[in-house]
């Protein structure tokens, strides 16, 4: 099958194209830079320049393709308004190019406003609607177009998809822990993320491919929730640095942008996902990565 993937070149993206192309699949990536271009190529993958500021330029590499797998975002936190409003367009031009076609389409999402007060489960709809809403509301809108005839799958991704070489969420945490001098935690610390390892992550978005129905929404979850306190003591461990939780109304000041997440209960199941693809995350644990030094260089 020929996949046109976005944000192939990125952390989740890369593994997602060794996937494809390990499974016989041709693979196009959108390629906004000659970097990013050079790599795809590298892979073995052919390259479609565009941009998610220009949903247009996308377009025609998804009517080109027989499925889509869409895992870019700007995620500008300077910006939301403008990262929220790039991914609709996207998704609907996506949305569009597909509609009648019955080709699949899976699209990133997260785990973040579907639940506080329990894991998230595959069953809870996204609560975001419309463009002003989180990710311009681009779960909701995508599943949309399942009545028009495109196998919309959503692809939730926990909080951390950790790794060697990761520069998300946790690697945002180190870096706040170095500048500080001390690693923090929100609160009392029993608020819980989930996490994933990038190679089970991948492995799950081709399995997706293969097997989701349309309309599924989809936990890449391997660890239901890890308290944030446990998440601070072992990044205090590996940079040699003390411990201590931030008071509430501390957080935004200590942690940034990053507050507002890292404060969150971001706790999530995946019994759904691993029954319906048969998947099994094999790989090292959130607090095993941060153990053996993958985000300490």
């Amino acid at each position: 099958m020929h996949v046109f993937v976005t944000g192939a070149s990125g952390w989740i993206g890369s593994a997602v194209v060794d996937e494809l192309l390990a499974a016989g699949h041709e693979v196009t990536g959108l390629a906004r830079s000659d970097a990013s271009a050079e790599a795809l190529q590298a892979q073995g993958a052919r390259v479609h320049r565009g941009s998610l500021d220009d949903a247009g330029s996308i377009r025609p590499a998804a009517r080109a393709a027989g499925a889509v797998i869409h895992l870019a975002n700007k995620h500008d936190w300077s910006d939301p308004a403008a990262s929220n409003r790039a991914e609709r367009e996207t998704v609907q031009a996506i949305g569009d190019a597909l509609a009648g076609t019955d080709r699949p389409f899976l699209l990133a999402s997260g785990v973040a406003g579907l639940s506080q007060d329990r894991p998230a489960t595959e069953e809870d709809a996204s609560p975001f609607h419309g463009p002003d809403s989180p990710r311009g509301g681009s779960e909701n809108l995508a599943l949309e177009f399942v009545d028009r005839g495109v196998r919309a799958v959503s692809l939730r991704f926990a909080p951390s998809v950790h790794g060697t070489g990761d520069r998300g969420f946790v690697a945002a945490l180190v870096a706040i822990a170095r500048s500080k001098g001390v690693s923090g935690y929100p609160g009392d610390g029993t608020n819980r993320w989930a996490a994933v390892h990038r190679s089970d992550a991948a492995r799950l978005v081709a399995h997706a491919l293969d097997k989701a129905p349309a309309g599924a929404r989809l936990h890449a979850v391997a660890e239901e929730g890890i308290p944030t306190r446990e998440i601070a003591q072992a990044i205090g461990r590996a940079l040699d640095l003390p411990v201590t939780a931030v008071a509430a109304d501390e957080v935004p000041d200590h942690f940034g942008w990053i507050g507002t997440f890292f404060a969150g209960n971001l706790a999530a199941a995946s019994h759904t996902t691993r029954g319906l693809l048969g998947w099994t995350p094999t790989g090292p644990t959130l607090l095993e990565d941060i153990a053996a030094g993958a985000y300490v260089g």
